[in-house]
């Protein structure tokens, strides 16, 4: 099984979170990229509001997408959608690696195409807006937050998964425990001077880039920026 894209990937990268309510919204927004294509994570809201239509658009204009639906369900179900996801060309998709190694493992199953070739499938560890407390607390998971996200990366690799999304401050440690070819997606990307919003375990794109991560997903510092041209420019050249 191989990963197939019909867009020229970089071995690291900077996602842009269009976490917009409507498709108009989101055009707008991409029509300020006239000499970029960057690439575009659809999450939840953009998803259920406007459907598949969304990244048929967005491809459509020569981005790459990252479905970000975070799949958690019986192995079955989250096969089954998984080869309906495949139908799509999208580039990047995941699960929540709670979800267990059997779920985990469907999930690659149903996204693979006759052909071999699947987007990119990781897994979710932990919420960057979840703190270690509160992970302990109310969650019941006794463990350290580095020790639980190494553990669902490790579970994730065992599953045939690309790689896991998790904070900057656990990427060396997935590294280190599933080796550098194991992606590390990384949300929670504030810059020095900016706000850090609900994200509580949270970096920079200059330290992402220094502890190892693949791939930064930054949402409000660029769509919620003056110049959201610049301050996309800006994540890639503190990052790539």
């Amino acid at each position: 099984m191989s990963y197939q894209s019909s867009s020229p990937a970089r071995l690291r990268d900077v996602i842009i979170a269009c976490d917009f309510s409507n498709a108009a919204t989101t055009c707008a927004f991409l029509d300020l990229f006239r000499d970029d294509k960057p690439f575009i994570k659809i999450g939840m809201e953009l998803f259920y509001a406007e459907g598949a239509d969304i990244v048929r658009q967005i491809k459509a204009r020569g981005h790459r997408v990252f479905l970000d639906l975070k799949l958690h369900d019986i192995p079955n179900t989250v096969r089954s959608a998984m080869s309906v996801l495949s139908r799509l060309d999208i580039d990047m998709c995941n699960v929540h690696a709670a979800g267990t190694i059997a779920m985990m493992q469907a999930a690659v199953e149903g996204l693979t195409r006759p052909d071999g070739s699947r987007p990119l499938l990781i897994a979710v560890t932990q919420l960057t807006s979840t703190p270690e407390d509160r992970m302990q607390r109310e969650l019941l998971i006794g463990e350290s937050m580095d020790r639980t996200v190494v553990h669902y990366a490790r579970n994730a690799q065992t599953a045939g998964l690309d790689g896991v999304v998790c904070s900057p401050l656990e990427s060396a440690a997935v590294k280190t425990a599933c080796g550098k070819s194991f992606l590390s997606v990384t949300p929670g990307i504030r810059f020095p001077d900016g706000q850090t919003n609900d994200q509580v375990r949270i970096t920079t794109p200059a330290q992402a880039k220094l502890i190892g991560a693949d791939y930064i997903v930054v949402g409000r510092p660029v769509t919620a920026a003056t110049d959201p041209v610049a301050a996309y420019r800006r994540c890639v050249a503190e990052f790539l």
